[in-house]
């Protein structure tokens, strides 16, 4: 038998890091946009700051937790594109997308958008100590907590010029939301990114409040779920669960809360998220995870990062309750369906974007766009390998 953290590193190191190496743009800088299902690339494509973020992410945290300085370059090469092409330095913030060649594009500043920034210049401050990224995450922190909240919480969409525009980009299902689990949930991680990097009081009071809302407004303690899409005063617009979230929700906001070190908050936020794990293991797992139920409808497809997230979630949730073997049963038959269906053994490949009920993949989803990144299934592997679970293949 091979242990679930050898698994993972093989996947990191053989098959996700050389794949978005390759995409490195050595005549406009940052990393190629678009790559189709065959596997053609577009260098021409628009290129999306969150991919961008999340690719400067990606290196920062990979090279940290390999210990391979030859990956530095290529975190070096994101910031320099996030900080030269993707930051507004007129107006400030971080635009939605720049043209292949760095020029802005859609310049709408998502909160959604600044804080995958800050979470990425944070985690390449740890890695290099360059001063200069850490200030522009603190920045960029201020930035959000002054122009991008009010008394109830976090908003979402701005003109480049902060004045409030439509949700269109993070509303989906037919609604157009003004607030979203999704945005405060991505907050919370970038806050936590930047608190891991430097022990700020400020931006520990900020993951409190979000802690506030995410107990009080977002969770829905009688169905075991987080509500989704809001109105600016949290009344939830639609019946919808999204298991990919809700399973995401329950280990990175687990990971945020214990790095301020509060006990009883601890306590009560680790409940919650038990509850979300324990809730989505039951109701959407049968080898791999359901992507999200509407109206009482399941959508039976599975989505790459849905798989990454909910292995990541139930390993978590063994690791806190080592009792609970179903939890360390279902990450073990996830990695058998991501190895088996969702990795892209094509070569040149990385992991299909969605494959439907049978596991057939859906060639009109891309291998990379603006959301289809190295951040997920990334992520997972790192954290497979730094924590180790008691998890055999």
């Amino acid at each position: 038998m091979q242990r679930i953290e050898q698994a993972a590193r093989a996947m990191l190191t053989d098959r996700l890091l050389p794949f978005w190496q390759a995409l490195r743009d050595e005549e406009h800088g940052g990393y190629y946009g678009f790559m189709d299902f065959d596997l053609r690339l577009d260098k021409q494509a628009e290129k999306g700051c969150i991919l961008n973020s999340r690719i400067l992410w990606f290196f920062s945290e990979a090279a940290m937790t390999t210990g391979d300085e030859s990956l530095i370059p290529y975190a070096r090469h994101a910031c320099r594109f996030l900080t030269e092409k993707c930051l507004d330095r007129e107006q400030g913030g971080v635009y939605w997308s720049v043209t292949y060649d760095g020029r802005p594009l859609d310049t709408t500043k998502h909160t959604y958008n600044q804080a995958f920034a800050i979470y990425a210049l944070s985690a390449y401050y740890r890695l290099t100590g360059e001063a200069e990224a850490l200030a522009l995450a603190k920045d960029l922190f201020k930035l959000i907590e002054a122009r991008c909240t009010d008394a109830g919480g976090y908003l979402e969409a701005f003109t480049r010029d902060f004045r409030p525009a439509g949700n269109e980009k993070l509303s989906e299902n037919g609604v157009l939301a003004e607030r979203t689990m999704n945005t405060l949930l991505h907050v919370f991680e970038g806050y936590s990114g930047l608190y891991q990097a430097e022990k700020i009081p400020e931006t520990a009071a900020a993951m409190e409040r979000i802690l506030d809302i995410y107990a009080g407004k977002v969770y829905n303690p009688e169905l075991q779920r987080q509500e989704v899409f809001f109105d600016k005063n949290y009344r939830s617009l639609i019946d919808l669960t999204s298991y990919g979230h809700d399973i995401e929700s329950s280990w990175l906001i687990d990971w945020g809360c214990s790095l301020l070190g509060n006990d009883v908050l601890t306590a009560k936020i680790a409940a919650i998220d038990s509850a979300l794990a324990d809730s989505v293991l039951r109701a959407a797992f049968n080898g791999s995870l359901a992507n999200e139920c509407e109206r009482g409808v399941v959508d039976g497809h599975r989505v790459w990062w849905v798989q990454a997230e909910a292995l990541l979630g139930f390993v978590n949730e063994f690791i806190k309750h080592p009792d609970r073997t179903d939890c360390r049963d279902a990450a073990a038959s996830l990695w058998r369906y991501i190895t088996g269906k969702v990795e892209d053994r094509r070569p040149g490949g990385e992991w299909f974007w969605r494959l439907d009920e049978n596991g057939v993949p859906d060639r009109e989803k891309p291998v990379v766009e603006p959301w289809k990144c190295p951040y997920h299934n990334g992520r997972m592997c790192m954290e497979l390998i730094r924590r180790d679970p008691d998890v055999f293949l």
